[in-house]
């Protein structure tokens, strides 16, 4: 295992470098920079432009370097910490992503754990109970869960809420700790507006997984060891759970690769809907506005996490499953 792991880590590297020089030149591909908008909007708004301070940001940046140099100036920045500045915001990136990057993390988290709670014990009984009459509730359920986009159920629960309940489900916090210090106060109030983000995040992968749960699990119950365990009187929650169960959440721990990039990336569409303050929404906007250092630095986030998340699936599938081998090979 540990060469494996050893062989993984080296094969990042050169995998990292080819990210984040076509990361570079996406970002790059659309005319003009940041400061060309800026400009842009300075003359629509009648605003004069500080050619003196413009200019300062461009040898800051190396903006009228060749697109070679400035890549090597930023990769050589982002090695020593320094992933640039944002002109969108006018602070460094380092500080906006520190920032939203706990809620963001704590979100990621809390959903993962409601998924796995939900998910994996009703489709354990889905397929005990296979066509039984709460099996063609749960699948209903299951069904209308896959097809209702997560931005869609924030709408509709915003409207209800605003519309019958005279009150707004939107953001993490309520108004009078939304820019207060942390404080036990404001934690306890985190924590009575995250359930809103994680059940309508959660939806759509608990009903995914319950039905993926559900099919491996039935596969596994018609096989002959399970007959044979069976015949030797083995206890039907014992055997259920001690073998066809650990194959059957083999995809579930496959998806713990996606949960790190998920900390940046993740319900982008569902953030900027329900006001919430992480990293999705700052991202898109980011990438909307051409911030050259705060989206390259998230995209190269995103793809280290999930080089980073593969790799611990990849080891908890094995550890989970024995016919897993590391290197594609089974000891006879």
């Amino acid at each position: 295992m540990l060469s494996y792991i050893v062989r993984r880590l080296l094969l990042m590297v050169p995998t990292l470098i080819a990210i984040s020089i076509i990361t570079f030149v996406i970002i790059q591909l659309p005319p003009g920079d940041f400061l060309t908008t800026y400009v842009a909007e300075l003359h629509t708004s009648g605003e004069m432009v500080d050619q003196a301070e413009l200019q300062a940001l461009k040898d800051r940046f190396g903006l009228d370097e060749p697109l070679w140099r400035q890549y090597l100036l930023w990769a050589w920045n982002c090695l020593h910490g320094d992933f640039g500045y944002s002109f969108e915001w006018n602070r460094p990136v380092a500080d906006l992503i520190g920032e939203r990057l706990s809620l963001s993390a704590l979100i990621s988290f809390a959903t993962l754990i409601f998924t796995w709670a939900v998910a994996i014990p009703i489709g354990i009984y889905s397929a005990v109970r296979q066509y039984g009459w709460m099996d063609y509730v749960l699948t209903v359920i299951g069904f209308i869960g896959l097809a209702t986009p997560n931005f869609l159920f924030a709408l509709v629960l915003l409207w209800f809420s605003f519309a019958y309940l005279g009150m707004n489900v939107g953001g993490l916090f309520s108004p009078e700790y939304a820019e207060a210090p942390w404080s036990i106060a404001k934690f306890w109030d985190l924590l009575k507006h995250l359930w809103i983000p994680v059940v309508i995040v959660g939806t759509a992968h608990t009903a995914k997984f319950i039905r993926i749960i559900r099919g491996n699990l039935l596969d596994e119950l018609r096989k002959p060891y399970v007959t044979t365990a069976r015949a030797k009187g083995l206890s039907e929650v014992r055997l259920i759970l001690k073998y066809p169960v650990r194959v059957a959440i083999n995809p579930l721990v496959s998806t713990i690769g996606w949960t790190l990039p998920e900390l940046i990336s993740g319900i982008a569409i569902t953030a900027v809907v329900l006001n919430l303050p992480t990293t999705g929404p700052l991202l898109l906007k980011a990438l909307m506005s051409q911030d050259m250092h705060l989206a390259g630095t998230f995209i190269m986030m995103l793809s280290f996490l999930t080089v980073i998340g593969t790799l611990i699936s990849d080891i908890l599938l094995a550890w989970v499953d024995p016919r897993i081998k590391f290197g594609g090979r089974e000891s006879v």
